[in-house]
C-alpha cells in the first residue's frame, strides 16, 4: 500500500491519547438484527444470571437494566472479556468512590460492561474503530431496552472514548470511569489506589484467565482483518511487532503524502 493509497482510503482518522485499550465483519444491519436478537434472548437470562450486591464492598447497581446488561455480555463475550469488563467496573468506582465523586451508577456500570462489545466479531463492522463498533453495538442493545437517548448517548461517549484517555478523563464521570477502569485493567495505571484485600476480592471475584493473552489476539485479529481501522492507533504498533509486512502507514507516511506543493 503506497501512502496515496492509504490517504484514498480514508485512512486519516483522529490520533487517540494514551494507550489503555484491549483487542466475518458484518455490516451494520446484520449486526442490528443479532443484536436485537440477543437482547430479546437475555431479557429472559437476566433473571437467571443475577449480579452480587456487592463485591469487595463496592456496590453493583441492582436494576433490570443491569442485569440484562450483564446476561447480553456474559452470553455475547468470553468469559476472560465479561471478567474484564466487569473488573472495569469495580476499579473505576472503587477510585471514584475513594474520591467521594457522584455519579450514576448504573450508567457506569452499564458503559463499563458493554464497552468491549467492537472486540467480538458479530459485532464488528468492515472498517470502523472497534471502539464505534462497541459503541453502536451498545446503542442498538439499549434502544432495544428502551433506554432514553440522552442515557444511551452517554454510553456510546463513554465506549467510543475509552481509549482516548487525554479527552475521556476531561469528561463526565461515568464517561471517565470506563477509560479509568480499563486502563487500570490494561495497564496496571492507578493500582496503588486500589487496596490489596480489595484487589485480592476483585481478582477473586472476576479472575483474569489469560487477560492479556487474549487481548494481544483480539488485537492482531484486527490488524488483520480490518487494517485500516488501527491507523493511527496503539493497536497499529502491535501489528507491525508480529505481522510481516504490515500495510499500515504511520503518522509520518500521511503526513508526507498530504497532496500538497511545498
Amino acid at each position: 500500500m503506497t501512502r496515496r493509497t492509504a490517504l484514498g482510503r480514508g485512512a486519516g482518522v483522529a490520533a487517540i491519547g494514551a494507550a489503555s485499550v484491549f483487542a466475518t465483519a458484518v455490516s451494520a444491519p446484520e449486526a442490528a438484527a443479532a443484536s436485537n436478537s440477543a437482547s430479546s434472548a437475555n431479557a429472559s437470562a437476566g433473571a437467571a444470571h443475577r449480579l452480587p450486591a456487592k463485591v469487595a464492598g463496592i456496590r453493583v447497581p441492582d436494576t433490570d437494566l443491569a442485569h440484562k446488561t450483564a446476561a447480553f455480555v456474559r452470553s455475547a463475550s468470553s468469559a476472560t472479556l465479561y471478567n474484564h469488563v466487569m473488573r472495569t467496573y469495580l476499579f473505576s468506582a472503587a477510585i471514584f468512590d475513594r474520591r467521594g465523586v457522584r455519579y450514576d451508577r448504573e450508567l457506569a456500570f452499564v458503559a463499563a460492561a458493554l464497552h468491549d462489545l467492537g472486540l467480538i466479531k458479530e459485532y464488528q463492522t468492515p472498517a470502523e474503530r472497534f471502539e464505534v463498533d462497541g459503541a453502536d453495538a451498545a446503542q442498538r442493545f439499549l434502544r432495544a431496552q428502551r433506554v432514553p437517548a440522552d442515557r444511551i448517548d452517554i454510553v456510546w461517549d463513554a465506549i467510543a472514548l475509552h481509549t482516548t484517555v487525554g479527552v475521556a478523563t476531561r469528561k463526565r464521570p461515568e464517561i471517565a470511569m470506563v477509560s479509568v477502569g480499563s486502563g487500570l485493567d490494561f495497564t496496571g495505571n492507578d493500582l496503588q489506589q486500589i487496596p490489596s484485600d480489595m484487589l485480592a476480592e476483585i481478582l477473586r471475584a472476576y479472575p483474569r484467565e489469560g487477560f492479556k493473552r487474549e487481548a494481544v489476539d483480539n488485537i492482531l485479529g484486527l490488524c488483520r482483518t480490518k487494517p485500516m481501522s488501527v491507523v493511527m492507533h496503539p493497536f497499529a504498533e502491535v501489528g507491525r511487532r508480529h505481522i510481516p509486512d504490515f500495510k499500515v502507514p504511520t503518522v509520518e507516511d500521511l503526513l508526507l503524502a498530504a497532496p500538497f506543493e511545498e
